[in-house]
């Protein structure tokens, strides 16, 4: 089991070079950090790392794994990872970069973590016009998930002093650039068949679109209390052994036919879950059964996801 992290000494430094090259540099390495965005500050981790994705989780003390807003620098980086109709592209051309935010298919192969979307087809995405979270981007070089830098259920930041105050002790860095523009965060849309569907109210009141309802009741961006991702077959929970019919993901010493992780480590875990649920979901047994994963720190999370994921299908 994953002990608890011992506290980090978190530094602030003032948005220049030398703070986005530090910044860049933690999260080559894995870790998050707190970068302002013009709407609140956001705690940015490698998209494409589930393990550096399970750490913001981590930090935040997240209860659930709900989809992470993905940040590019262009919208010609963004179609790299989302399949983007007419009216899309309208939209991100007249918001972008700003605070809207286009939950869009994703694209096969995107290089995108699954721990990111949550194991949904869809993933969010915002070309950010803050010159620190561009910097940022331009310096990884690479697309950088980032939910709000604050302890689940506390109020979002919109300074750095409220990011140290949520999470000081539980990342490395904050890059302070002042106050926040908007301090509301970004308004959620998304396009589709079903036309464009506000997810999320935000700075970007007028879309100059006409909106369908949304009616679906399946969670696909932060900001929505519903039900999320479960795989089609019935999911057994705290198997130690698998039955003839099952497909058996193992944790830890229960191996299983896959294994969230062999050393019992939990963001290992978190960072594996959707794929490993795909993976179930797709393979020859009618069923699937989880080993026990230990409720402590990122534990509390994948339970909640499997409990979700297990709870009875309503019939229409």
């Amino acid at each position: 089991m994953t002990p608890p992290n011992p506290p980090v000494e978190t530094a602030i430094l003032p948005y220049c070079e030398a703070a986005i090259a530090e910044a860049a540099r933690l999260i080559l390495a894995g870790l998050p950090v707190a970068i302002p965005t013009e709407t609140v500050y956001g705690l940015a981790a490698d998209a494409g790392d589930g393990e550096a994705v399970a750490r913001v989780y981590q930090a935040k003390e997240r209860p659930s794994f709900n989809p992470l807003i993905v940040h590019i620098l262009s919208l010609e980086a963004a179609e790299e990872i989302a399949a983007f109709d007419a009216v899309a592209r309208a939209l991100a051309e007249r918001f972008w970069p700003g605070p809207l935010t286009l939950v869009l298919p994703l694209k096969p192969d995107s290089g995108i973590a699954a721990l990111v979307t949550a194991g949904l087809a869809t993933i969010a995405l915002r070309v950010p016009a803050h010159p620190a979270m561009r910097a940022l981007l331009a310096a990884v070089g690479r697309p950088l998930a980032a939910p709000s830098a604050n302890a689940s259920g506390r109020l979002s930041p919109t300074r750095a002093a409220h990011v140290r105050a949520g999470l000081g002790g539980r990342i490395p860095l904050i890059v302070d650039a002042g106050p926040a523009e908007h301090g509301l965060e970004s308004t959620i849309v998304a396009v589709g068949e079903g036309g464009v569907r506000l997810l999320r109210p935000g700075p970007i009141a007028d879309l100059g679109v006409a909106l369908s309802p949304n009616l679906s009741g399946a969670i696909e961006a932060p900001g929505q209390l519903a039900s999320h991702y479960a795989p089609a077959k019935p999911l057994r929970l705290n198997a130690l052994e698998a039955e003839p019919d099952e497909w058996l993901i193992g944790f830890g010493e229960v191996r299983g036919h896959s294994n969230l992780s062999p050393s019992s480590d939990s963001i290992e875990a978190a960072a594996r879950l959707f794929e490993l649920l795909h993976e179930a979901e797709g393979a020859a047994a009618a069923k699937i059964a989880v080993a026990p994963v230990p409720g402590d720190g990122l534990g509390a999370a994948i339970n909640d996801r499997l409990a979700r994921a297990a709870a009875p299908r309503e019939t229409q």
